[in-house]
Order: structure tokens, then sequence, then C-alpha cells
């Protein structure tokens, strides 16, 4: 086997996966999942640094990503929709990119420590996403309500898209017209 496998870290992933089903987070350890996958430990922490990394490894491009759309949006839109926007638009691109989401989702759902670290990561998302929008003038509680509503919404859609019910704009969609009826039926 090549020292530098280019197919190494979706191996492991594959293989953290498939461990994790069969024998629960919990009990894998990281020398069991680079075996499986035909690599070694060290193998495995070139390309993770331990085996929650497996699961979130890249979420820390979201939160600059995301901020980067909401400052691209078009400048006319409010607070709310131009987050929805770009959360669409980023959220569409991960769909895009990203395998096994269901069994991801539901070894994170498995887990207390790891439903933390996803909050913990959704949370930087929603910082983010405040943050650029105050960049772009929204007031302070405006951005913050805008952030955490968007943050909502597109939760519930990669919910949606993991457990397979459509595309990711699709389920965006459904979600966000989910919250538009709520609000409605408020006023």
């Amino acid at each position: 086997m090549a020292r530098w496998d280019p197919g190494a870290p979706e191996r492991l992933r594959q293989a953290a996966l498939d461990l994790f089903d069969e024998h629960g987070y919990d009990a894998v350890t990281v020398t069991q999942i680079a075996e499986r996958a035909g690599l070694t430990r060290r193998t495995f922490h070139r390309y993770f640094p331990d085996k929650r990394e497996i699961l979130f490894a890249g979420s820390e491009r979201l939160p600059p990503a995301v901020a980067e759309a909401v400052l691209a949006a078009d400048p006319g839109l409010a607070p709310l929709p131009a987050a929805l926007s770009a959360l669409r638009e980023v959220g569409t691109a991960v769909s895009g990119m990203v395998t096994d989401s269901g069994r991801r989702r539901a070894v994170i759902q498995s887990s207390p420590e790891l439903l933390e670290r996803e909050r913990s990561k959704s949370a930087e998302v929603t910082a983010a996403l405040r943050d650029a929008l105050e960049q772009r003038g929204a007031g302070s509680t405006e951005a913050h309500l805008a952030a955490r509503v968007s943050s909502i919404v597109s939760e519930e859609a990669f919910a949606r898209w993991a457990d397979g019910e459509g595309a990711f704009t699709e389920c965006f969609d459904a979600a966000e017209t989910a919250l538009d009826a709520m609000l409605a039926e408020n006023t």
C-alpha cells in the first residue's frame, strides 16, 4: 500500500462509519478504524487528530463561507432573507460534497459528546452570520435574531436532507415554508 494513499481519508471515514454502526461510537477506537481501513494508526493521525474529526472534518470552513455568502448577497435584501440566501447557497454546496449524511447524523444523535460538538459548530456558524449581517448594516438585535432563525431553518433543512426527504434545496425550501406558515399563524 502506498505510504501517502490519496484515498486514505475516505477509507478511514467509511471504516469509522461502519464500525460506529456495528459497535457504537464510544466502543470504537482509532486503532480499530485504521485497521478496518487497512491503514496504520499513524496514517489515521495524518488526516484526523481524533475519531470525532471523522464526523466533523472540514466544518471549520463553514463559518467563513457563510459570512462570505452573506456579504456577497444582494445588498437590497433585509437581514433574514440575506442570511437565508447565504445558508441555502452554502448548504447546497456542502450537500453536494457530503456522503453518508444520514449515517453521520445517526452517530451524532447517539452521543451526548457529539451532540455538544455539533451544537458548538452550529453556534460558530450563527455567530458568523450575525457578524456578517452587522457588517452589512443590520442592528445588533436584528442581526442576532436573523442569524438564529436562519440557522434553525438550515438545521431543519439539513435534518430533512440527511433523512432522505429530497435534494437539499427542496428541504431548505420546505423548512423555510414551514417557518413562514408559523409566522403567518401568529400575525
